[in-house]
């Protein structure tokens, strides 16, 4: 077996776990919501149409969005149930995955529910209104037995759908088979990718069958049938849960990571001093710049890496710039004031926003510099990575250079780089620490106006953190020993290089590079 697909079964148990244990709880609160909403839409014609055009609405929203946009309602009511009550709750995670999941799980059971209450004959409710039967009772006794089938297969549809959108859920802090493919494609593990894939479309195969099982006894009146579906649900679900009883213990330490090759080899440096210090250790990764801030300064994070321009242009909303060493001063004096975070210092590098070409194509339009590329720019395609065009940055920069592109496409990093180098785009938004800008030889395009502000790596401690002295001494040691080179190599090594290394790899390495044993 190779060591990648080795790699990934390791994970498999707790990602595993985690995707099972999100879908089914999803599910079945899906269906708890959507049963009495049928029955309600059945009974009423002036209900069901907002009842179903509501489901429909919410699956017009993409699931990642869905996700996403739960958290910050989250975070806000948990602020207010702190600030009310003494207590909040984690906005991150499990619980923001599952309200979304549940909505996007509800309009197949809606919608099956009510054309199958509707659907029974007229002649068989009309006996049962002659037998004397309630409508309670022929609800129960009548119109949903006959029903049951028709509802299974809207079950059956949701059980998909929710088990393949629980893969986006990595984002916002969830663990799940998507892990994998996240993970994968910024890494170009392909292996990771395909493995995610294969998993999560077993998985879906597997309860769509068993569900199938239930539909197909409840139709045939079989109840052997129905009671093997449920078993086997039953069972399936609590094997695939029971490796998660070992990781109940949330670890003393969260470190949080974003959705990109570097951020992962610097949660795994945090996390291995960490370790070595004796603490144990969760990793939250793949997670959007916003959301990762925010989790730190809620206590749900307890230390990631962020960069200065990053936080001064999204977090403090700065549109100035006065310069690298004042920036760094006025981040951590506002962050502590204003949020309790704690700026433990700058690892020694910069890993900035970068305009860059490739040599040949730079060297034949004559660009040296962003200001020479406007001159170019309207018969040009710009490639950026999916958050740089929605950034404060490029606004400014923008606006800076009058910059008007022909095309501007918005790529996951690895395969901007790789639009760059096929000729798709003529200029992307890449990292200053990445190694593939020497990798492939790229041109840098220098800033004469700075409308770039500085980028340092800065380690970011969380309020309830901030006095922690195993963590403080853990980490202190990094500060200020990474260098833009160190840091390339490392990236690399992990992005393209032939042997490629994982981030646990590469990050032992840096650690070995960077502090040396005595």
């Amino acid at each position: 077996m190779s060591p990648k697909l080795a790699a990934a079964f390791a994970l498999l148990p707790e990602y595993l776990g985690w995707h099972v244990l999100l879908s089914f709880a999803a599910l079945v609160l899906g269906v708890a919501i959507s049963l009495p909403l049928a029955v309600a839409a059945s009974r009423s014609p002036r209900l069901r149409w907002p009842v179903l055009a509501g489901a429909s609405l919410i699956q017009t929203i993409p699931s990642l969005a869905l996700l996403a946009l739960f958290y910050p309602l989250l975070l806000a009511l948990s602020t207010l149930a702190k600030a009310t009550l003494g207590h909040g709750f984690s906005a991150l995670g499990f619980l923001p995955s599952l309200l979304a999941l549940t909505l996007y799980s509800m309009l197949p059971i809606l919608r099956n529910g009510a054309a199958g209450i509707i659907g029974v004959d007229a002649a068989i409710k009309e006996a049962a209104d002659g037998v004397g039967m309630t409508s309670r009772q022929r609800l129960f006794q009548v119109e949903l037995p006959l029903a049951t089938p028709v509802i299974m297969a809207g079950v059956r549809t949701a059980a998909v759908w929710t088990i393949g959108a629980a893969t986006l859920s990595t984002p916002v802090g969830q663990t799940s088979l998507g892990n994998y493919i996240f993970a994968g494609l910024q890494t170009e593990n392909w292996v990771f990718v395909l493995f995610g894939c294969a998993a999560s479309a077993v998985l879906a195969l597997a309860a769509d069958q068993l569900l199938g099982l239930i539909e197909v006894g409840t139709r045939k009146r079989n109840a052997r049938l129905v009671a093997i579906g449920a078993a086997g649900l039953l069972i399936g679900v609590a094997t695939a849960v029971a490796p998660l009883a070992g990781l109940g213990k949330t670890g003393s330490y969260v470190v949080g990571a974003k959705n990109f090759s570097e951020q992962y080899i610097l949660a795994e440096l945090m996390a291995g001093r960490l370790e070595k210090a004796g603490a144990q250790v969760s990793r939250k990764e793949d997670l959007g710049s916003a959301v990762a801030y925010r989790a730190l300064a809620a206590g749900e994070l307890d230390v990631y890496v962020d960069y200065s321009g990053t936080l001064w242009t999204n977090v403090l909303n700065r549109k100035d710039n006065p310069g690298r060493a004042e920036v760094m001063k006025q981040l951590t004096a506002e962050l502590k004031r204003r949020d309790g975070v704690q700026v433990l210092g700058s690892l020694g590098f910069e890993n900035a926003y970068a305009l860059t070409m490739r040599p040949d194509r730079a060297k034949a339009l004559g660009v040296a510099s962003i200001a020479d590329l406007a001159r170019d720019a309207p018969r040009l395609t710009l490639g950026s990575d999916l958050e740089f065009l929605s950034r404060p940055e490029w606004k400014a920069v923008e606006g800076a250079y009058g910059l008007s592109f022909k095309a501007k496409h918005a790529y996951q990093p690895t395969f901007m780089y790789r639009a760059l180098m096929g000729g798709e785009a003529d200029v992307i938004s890449a990292f200053s620490s990445d190694g593939r800008i020497a990798a492939d030889r790229l041109v840098i395009l220098s800033d004469p106006k700075s409308a770039i502000p500085p980028y340092d790596a800065v380690v970011l401690i969380s309020p309830r953190r901030a006095s922690d002295q195993r963590l403080l001494q853990a980490l202190q040691p990094l500060v200020g020993k990474i260098s833009v080179a160190a840091m390339q190599a490392a990236n690399l090594s992990v992005d393209r290089d032939q042997q490629k290394a994982s981030p646990a790899e590469a990050a032992r390495a840096l650690e070995r590079q960077i502090l040396p044993s005595p």
